[in-house]
């Protein structure tokens, strides 16, 4: 048996997805891509159950799972990197170099989230200009991009309750907001989308479910309901919650990634392959600490 079937972990689960009139068009039979979140990648020695350093040897292995699967594309959910004890905004660059260096041996487009970690000791456009993203995706923190009949949305929670940005740890994590103008620009994108939508984000939107409001966007109550009325949305990707979670609520999944961060090798790691079959319905092929999910849909 296989270092993969040996700690792949199915825990299974089935929901109905109500969100009618969408279909991939004839010629795509789904989408497939790699799934990761909560790297927190840095030099620094261990933290409970946090292993920093050896995120990256957990990133390789999941790529090289990757390189041989046939996947359209990979995204990360946020919080690639950290930062030393002492912050610093050098050293904490050439984390964030070092780990998005071993992200690009994956051999396909790489899309990145924006978590609030990701503004530990740096600028939101340190980030940016340190990292990269496929096409016109470059250089933003909430952009969408459409992949075989799908439109893929990602969004930026990591703003202060005035409405700045995240900026060199100046805020406070349990207290993540989605603007006014980034909610305007989502109602457009979704108004004027005529394939199915994936949301991506690092924060969580389901607030209406049993998680803590501490891991939550503050107005995702807000956000939900322009994803509702939209008639769209099939599902929403999120980290941040390094436990992991799931949800549902007026058809749509809300699936919150475990961390790859938690727990030591060789035993532990967590990431995922995503299928979206032309029904609609999402498989979700986890490995090691990342529970088998279906989504399904009638």
């Amino acid at each position: 048996m296989n270092r993969r079937m040996f700690f792949k972990k199915s825990c299974g689960g089935m929901a109905v997805l109500a969100c009618s009139g969408f279909h991939l068009p004839e010629e795509n039979e789904k989408v497939r891509f790699g799934l990761i979140t909560d790297l927190h990648f840095a030099h620094k020695e261990k933290w409970e159950t946090r292993f920093y350093e050896q995120s990256k040897q957990k990133l390789e292995e999941a790529i090289h799972v990757f390189n041989n699967e046939k996947l359209d594309f990979l995204i990360e959910l946020g919080d690639l990197k950290d930062q030393a004890i002492l912050p610093d905004r050098v050293q904490t660059l050439s984390f964030l170099d070092e780990i998005e260096t071993t992200l690009r041996t994956f051999n396909k487009p790489v899309y990145h989230v924006l978590g609030n970690h990701d503004m530990d000791s740096i600028s939101k456009q340190d980030y940016l200009e340190h990292t990269r993203n496929e096409g016109k995706a470059q250089g933003k923190t909430f952009y969408s991009f459409i992949w075989q009949g799908v439109k893929f949305i990602v969004l930026d929670a990591n703003f202060n309750e005035d409405g700045s940005d995240y900026d060199c740890g100046n805020f406070v994590w349990t207290k993540a907001m989605i603007p006014a103008g980034q909610k305007i620009w989502l109602k457009k994108e979704l108004e004027e989308s005529k394939y199915p939508v994936v949301v991506f984000v690092h924060q969580l939107l389901d607030a209406f479910s049993d998680i803590s409001k501490d891991v939550c966007v503050s107005n995702a109550d807000e956000i939900v309901d322009v994803l509702e009325q939209s008639r769209k949305v099939i599902a929403v990707f999120q980290g941040h919650h390094h436990y992991g979670h799931y949800s549902f609520k007026e058809g749509i999944h809300y699936f919150t990634m475990k961390g790859m961060i938690e727990g030591s090798l060789p035993d532990n790691n967590s990431f995922a392959v995503v299928e979206i079959d032309k029904d609609l319905n999402i498989y979700l092929d986890g490995f090691y600490n990342c529970e088998d999910k279906v989504m399904a849909r009638n």
